[in-house]
């Protein structure tokens, strides 16, 4: 059993609990989606799974019907309570926190998880590319997103939406859009539509481990954060023409046309000796 729009309009109304904007909650009021998320999110019998901001427990009631082991994170004080008194008698165990400023090792051990969230739209790009750089743990994650924000995570170069995120997303992990939702399913109703982005974690980073990863990423910021500049302009005093040619890229080339492969080859030709 999942939650209906009355369902999660009478649990509001009955504990006298708004949708917090500042907390950016949407609930998915929808059973079909949420069946459809934890579907798509491929988890059952024996997996572990961790929720992100479940909110009043819609998603995670339908998480826990697969039979996977669920934790679920809620930062709301208003909120966790209530999602306890829904979820709780299903097995799923409710962690009060900020997943910011979470203690990783100490609730997840040395497990392998699959994260699985409705994430809010104002932390969803800082929160995955944290924690792909720092919880190992977790290999594989099926967010919801806005719409702008999924398609930028599985990004290709090239592609518009291309961009510092994408290329961070492709050195840990695989990621693809795999559907969309409307913003009907949502109580309230955003002015956005959403998108489901599966992220696989590699067995190891894109680049090889000779290449220094805070390195790497300091030249993708600075490619990025000049996007119309050419590379010679945009890596002024971090990479030099030569260098740029001897990586295989033309200087004349633009941020957005270097794929992560590319990005490792000119971080190993600029890396600093010495």
């Amino acid at each position: 059993m999942t939650l209906s729009g009355r369902d999660v309009a009478a649990l509001l109304a009955r504990h006298g609990l708004h949708p917090s904007r500042a907390l950016g909650q949407n609930f998915v009021v929808d059973p079909n989606t949420v069946r459809r998320i934890a579907r798509l999110a491929g988890v059952g019998p024996g997996d572990q799974v961790i929720e992100i901001g479940a909110g009043l427990g819609s998603l995670t009631l339908a998480l826990a019907e697969t039979g996977a082991a669920v934790t679920a994170i809620e930062v709301d004080r208003g909120i966790a309570p209530v999602l306890r008194t829904v979820v709780e008698d299903k097995g799923v165990r409710v962690i009060e926190a900020d997943a910011r400023h979470l203690d990783w090792p100490a609730v997840l051990g040395d497990d392998r998880w699959t994260l699985v969230a409705n994430l809010p739209y104002n932390v969803a790009t800082p929160l995955v590319a944290d924690l792909l750089d720092g919880v190992p743990q977790i290999e594989r994650m099926l967010v919801m997103v806005q719409r702008e924000v999924g398609e930028r995570l599985a990004a290709s170069a090239g592609d518009e939406a291309y961009g510092a995120v994408s290329v961070k997303v492709a050195y840990w992990a695989h990621a693809e859009v795999v559907g969309r939702v409307p913003a009907t399913v949502f109580l309230p109703k955003p002015k956005v539509e959403s998108a489901l982005v599966r992220i696989v974690r590699r067995e190891a980073p894109a680049v090889g481990g000779d290449v220094d990863a805070k390195w790497l990423f300091r030249l993708v910021r600075a490619g990025f954060g000049q996007r119309r500049k050419m590379l010679r302009g945009s890596l002024a005093g971090l990479a030099t023409q030569a260098q740029i040619e001897a990586a295989g890229i033309a200087p004349t080339a633009r941020a957005e046309e270097l794929d992560v492969e590319s990005w490792g080859r000119l971080a190993r030709e600029a890396a600093p000796r010495g």
